[in-house]
C-alpha cells in the first residue's frame, strides 16, 4: 500500500467513525434549567462552576417557593466563587466554591432576572466573569 492510499484509507476510516450516531456528538447540557417542586415543597437546583463557566447558565424558579441550591466545582487549582444578589428578597450570596457540595437555602420574594457570576480576578487580567463564568438566575410567578 502506497503512503497516498494509506493516508486516504485512514481519512475514509476517521470520517465513517465521525458520521456513527453518538460517536462524534455529545448531548450538550442543557444551558437552561427550570426548577421542578419537590414533594417537601423546595425548588433544588445544582450548578457547576468550572473553567471559566457555570453549569447551567440560566435557572428558572417560582416566587415565593423556597429553593436548595447546590453548588460545587470540577476539580482544578483555579478558584471560584459563586456571586449572586436578590436585594428584593434579602439574598447576597458570597461563596468560595469547593470540589464538594454546598447547598444553601433562601426563598425568593420578588420576581425578576439576577445575574450571577464569580468575582475572581487577577490583576491586568480579565475577570472570570468577563471569560464567562456568569449568568441568570430568573425568578418568575
Amino acid at each position: 500500500m502506497s503512503m497516498k492510499s494509506g493516508a486516504l484509507y485512514l481519512i475514509a476510516i476517521l470520517s465513517a467513525l465521525l458520521v456513527m450516531p453518538g460517536f462524534a456528538e455529545q448531548p450538550a447540557p442543557a444551558d437552561t434549567v427550570r426548577a421542578a417542586i419537590d414533594a417537601d415543597g423546595k425548588q433544588r437546583i445544582q450548578i457547576l462552576g468550572g473553567s471559566y463557566f457555570f453549569m447551567p447558565k440560566h435557572i428558572i424558579v417560582k416566587v415565593n417557593v423556597p429553593v436548595a441550591l447546590s453548588i460545587t466545582r470540577e476539580s482544578g487549582i483555579v478558584p471560584h466563587t459563586f456571586v449572586m444578589k436578590i436585594p428584593e428578597s434579602g439574598i447576597m450570596l458570597d461563596e468560595s466554591l469547593s470540589t464538594e457540595a454546598r447547598t444553601v437555602e433562601f426563598t425568593p420574594t420578588a420576581v425578576g432576572k439576577y445575574r450571577f457570576y464569580c468575582r475572581n480576578k487577577l490583576p491586568f487580567f480579565q475577570s472570570h466573569e468577563e471569560k464567562g463564568m456568569k449568568g441568570i438566575f430568573e425568578v418568575v410567578p
